[in-house]
């Protein structure tokens, strides 16, 4: 899905991939990005603007209440479905190698997530 002209994507990420090199890429594709600059809770360091302007821009950003509340978003809808996963269906980690494999036994994951989900809207016989 490409955005429309004149339009930006938005995203969030928290999976540790903060750098500055990869911010400029958020910013180079338009991309209005959301990524998490350290643990929530916890202090973080002063970013330096005239070292790191994407990670400057980015901490200014997220201090905001549109950052936070556009952030913090992430909690009702991706942490949810990782904490169904290992605690409602067990699953901590995969059985097979290759990445073919783990990608097949991910789909099985997710599969049997929503029949998990589904189970009480379905009229089983």
């Amino acid at each position: 899905m490409r955005p429309r002209k004149g339009s930006r994507w938005r995203s969030w990420r928290t999976l540790g991939y903060r750098s500055e090199d990869n911010l400029q890429k958020l910013e180079s594709k338009q991309i209005d990005g959301y990524v998490s600059l350290g643990r929530e809770g916890k202090s973080q360091s002063v970013v330096s603007g005239s070292e790191n302007p994407a990670t400057f821009l980015m901490q200014e950003k997220l201090a905001t209440e549109k950052g936070r509340k556009t952030y913090g978003r992430r909690k009702g809808l991706v942490e949810p479905v990782n904490g169904w996963i290992k605690s409602v269906l067990g699953f901590r980690q995969f059985s097979f190698r290759g990445l073919a494999k783990v990608a097949g036994e991910w789909v099985l994951v997710c599969l049997a997530l929503n029949l998990k989900q589904m189970s009480p809207q379905l009229a089983w016989n």
